[in-house]
């Protein structure tokens, strides 16, 4: 995941140059939560970007950068989420994480079961 990150989903990126499909799903969905994370936090080089503009810069690599179906999935829970945790001072982060997995990765989903030995 953190090697492909900075692949482009239309191609041009680094370390591979793969495109699309053939970029790991994990470092398609990483791709857009870490640009979003740089776009809205205060850096030593910048000041944060607005929830809005951070969007907009988004939506402008859209089949270029990002995964267009990722994006679109990404774009249901990125407010929500900012609103919540912007600025957030860390406390109890972990619990807080957690929930959000189960909310919108683990709800409703049966345990994984692989079967044989282990």
């Amino acid at each position: 995941m953190v090697a492909n990150h900075h692949e482009k989903y239309g191609g041009g990126g680094y370390p591979g140059n793969v495109s699309g499909d053939r970029i790991p799903i994990t470092a398609r969905i990483f791709a857009i939560a870490d640009v979003f994370d740089a776009l809205t936090s205060v850096r030593p080089y910048k000041k944060s970007f607005t929830f809005v503009k951070s969007m907009e810069i988004l939506e402008e690599g859209r089949g270029t950068h990002f995964d267009p179906k990722i994006l679109d999935v990404f774009t249901t829970v990125a407010r929500d989420l900012y609103d919540q945790y912007a600025g957030h001072d860390g406390n109890n982060l972990r619990q807080d994480l957690a929930a959000v997995v189960e909310k919108y990765f683990y709800a409703g989903m049966e345990p994984l079961s692989y079967g044989g030995s282990s």
